[in-house]
């Protein structure tokens, strides 16, 4: 279990060096942006299963947060991918 953990934080900090790297060296375009999302989405599942212990409990306990995850990241690239024209 605790190399598990280990893996998983490893991850965890690589996905962030990497959003921050794009980030710092302003190379984001619109597939990088999608990218970004993804990953972010992974880590939220990754603490949500391992380091919040939702990983063994029914899916019925797992989903609600799942859910609210899937919604945020929606609504996100939503806001990210709508043409400036389709607001004014």
């Amino acid at each position: 279990m605790k190399k598990t953990l280990e893996i998983v934080w490893i991850v965890l900090a690589l996905l962030t060096v990497f959003a921050f790297l794009l980030g710092y060296l302003k190379y984001i375009n619109v597939f990088l942006v999608g990218i970004l999302l993804v990953s972010t989405f992974i880590k939220a599942l990754l603490v949500i299963d391992h380091f919040m212990g939702l990983k063994e409990v029914r899916l019925t306990y797992r989903i609600i947060p799942i859910l609210w995850l899937s919604l945020t990241i929606l609504l996100i690239a939503t806001a990210y991918y709508l043409p400036v024209e389709a607001v004014r």
